[in-house]
């Protein structure tokens, strides 16, 4: 059949079939030397159809050649079921930053809650990486699933929520120590430990902690608010963040309660 009704019967232009064949997706079934037209068989609808499909999700000219080039339906699925992945990775990600931006479009509390608080030192179970801060949500599900799975074991009763301790250089060189911890009553009874768990003492610290309260996509405008109320009262010293989730950590529900923490040097009692 001619490219026109080729393209009527599968919806791609023609500027589109000739971009695909010089791809290597869509080779005519045979070209006119003389005229250079395109011929397409019957049989070239179906991935032409498969091609358009893809496409439409935003699948690679590559990834697209390899999904046609598959020896068998199951190879096939397997290509475009992992890019369905990214896409709803991406998502995700779209979803989280539309979130975080309406919060930040939002109205301010009228008056930012702030505790002085001294928090001794702490025996924790804990999993404790130097990461790329492009690797830390990915890092931080799957260390905080193991701290769990660690921590809820028979006998070992965790005395606190859970919590994260986040290295400044981590955020200002993108490379920096992420800490996931579980408190514990102490360091004698936690017996056998496995994979990345490990039993240490966070140590003692000053910190000013508000409440954010809502999803993870919203906890930038309480750092900024707190981190304002640091500077205006100064009282900010270096030294890492520490959060402490009242609710189930992970959690991206709209009730999510974290407490924030910035290091602040000791004020008179």
């Amino acid at each position: 059949m001619t490219i026109g009704d080729f393209s009527r019967a599968t919806r791609l232009s023609a500027k589109a079939l000739r971009f695909y064949h010089q791809a290597g997706l869509l080779e005519p079934a045979s070209v006119d030397p003389s005229n250079g037209y395109r011929l397409y068989d019957i049989d070239q609808i179906a991935d032409a159809q498969v091609v358009r499909q893809l496409r439409s999700l935003a699948v690679p000219v590559d990834t697209i050649r390899d999904i046609l080039a598959a020896p068998d339906i199951s190879a096939r699925n397997g290509l475009i079921a992992a890019h369905l992945e990214r896409l709803e990775a991406q998502l995700d990600a779209t979803r989280a930053a539309v979130t975080s931006l309406r919060g930040l479009l939002a109205e301010p509390p009228a008056q930012l809650l702030v505790e002085h608080r001294s928090v001794p030192a702490m025996p924790v179970l804990a999993i404790r990486q130097t990461i790329d801060l492009p690797d830390l949500g990915e890092w931080y599900t799957s260390a905080l699933s193991e701290l769990v799975t660690c921590a809820d074991a028979p006998g070992r009763l965790a005395v606190g929520p859970y919590g994260g301790v986040w290295d400044t250089e981590l955020f200002l060189s993108e490379r920096g120590e992420a800490t996931v911890f579980s408190p514990v009553a102490s360091l004698d009874d936690v017996g056998q430990l496995s994979g990345r768990v490990r039993a240490t003492l966070l140590p003692a610290v000053e910190l000013a902690v508000t409440v954010h309260r809502g999803p993870d996509a919203t906890i930038a405008q309480s750092y900024g608010a707190l981190c304002a109320y640091v500077t205006e009262h100064e009282l900010g010293i270096d030294g890492p963040i520490r959060e402490t989730y009242l609710t189930h950590p992970g959690s991206d529900s709209p009730q999510g309660v974290t407490e924030i923490g910035w290091p602040i040097f000791r004020t008179a009692r």
